[in-house]
């Protein structure tokens, strides 16, 4: 498991992404927008040297990530970990007592599928675990 990106909540993608690729200097490498239920969220995924930034601007006002801001304000929304096999780790995972929310299991644009923890498995931080799985059929 390593950790894959950290994702930021924000109010102004525009002035973010200017932040982090003028003044960091970070590359924009993917910028798209989900409108499905329970996301509803503009994206940006900076790439730094050796490390990946999601940013995340909610759309709505019933966006998870509208819901997070008004809760905790902007900042680091969750921590995401690559593993190697997303649903056999879902399944070791739960065969140990852990939980998922399982409405949030997906496939973004990019072929990577994603699930979030039950952030009270992890004192309130919410954990993605994802994988990559046409990265693994390339190799």
């Amino acid at each position: 498991m390593r950790l894959d990106h950290t994702g930021i909540a924000v109010r102004r993608i525009d002035e973010a992404i200017e932040f982090y690729t003028n003044v960091l200097g970070g590359k924009l490498t993917e910028r798209y927008t989900s409108e499905k239920p329970g996301v509803e969220t503009h994206i940006a995924v900076i790439e730094l040297e050796n490390q990946v930034i999601e940013l995340l601007e909610p759309t709505s006002k019933t966006s998870p990530i509208e819901r997070f801001i008004r809760q905790k304000g902007k900042g680091v929304h969750h921590l995401a970990y690559e593993v190697d096999d997303l649903i056999q780790t879902i399944e070791e995972f739960e065969s140990r007592g852990y939980t998922f929310l399982k409405d949030t299991f997906r496939t973004n644009p990019y072929g990577r599928r994603l699930i979030y923890m039950n952030p009270a498995h992890s004192q309130g931080q919410i954990i993605e675990l994802c994988d990559y799985p046409e990265k693994k059929k390339e190799s």
